[in-house]
């Protein structure tokens, strides 16, 4: 079955940096456009980046551009956000996403407090 496996969050102060993991399994990994979620306290859940099977394309959201970074090793299983320059308002529970065989996957999430 699809699972996936969110990780690598904790508490940063503002200006840190993180790198958040999901590793897939149970589907062909390659071929599915991933994604990274993320929903802050009393907030509707909202897209973060997404990246291509082939890695050959992202997007972001326009609060994220130029600070985090969406990439996949697709040998690995494995899709990664690099996050940069993190603010308060980053702090949020954060889940990867794929889409297979026509449903919605999630991982478990990740909590991202950024925080003095």
């Amino acid at each position: 079955q699809v699972q996936l496996v969110d990780s690598g969050g904790g508490l940063v102060q503002p200006g840190g940096s993180l790198t958040l993991s999901c590793a897939g399994s149970g589907f062909t990994f390659s071929l599915y456009l991933m994604s990274w979620y993320r929903q802050a306290a009393g907030k509707e859940r909202e897209l973060v980046a997404a990246i291509t099977g082939a890695g050959d394309s992202t997007n972001y959201a326009d609060s994220v551009k130029g600070r985090f970074t969406i990439s996949r090793d697709n040998a690995k299983n494995m899709v990664y956000l690099q996050m940069n320059s993190l603010k308060s308002e980053d702090t949020a529970v954060y889940y990867c996403k794929a889409n297979v065989w026509g449903g919605a996957y999630w991982g478990q999430g990740t909590q991202v407090t950024v925080s003095s």
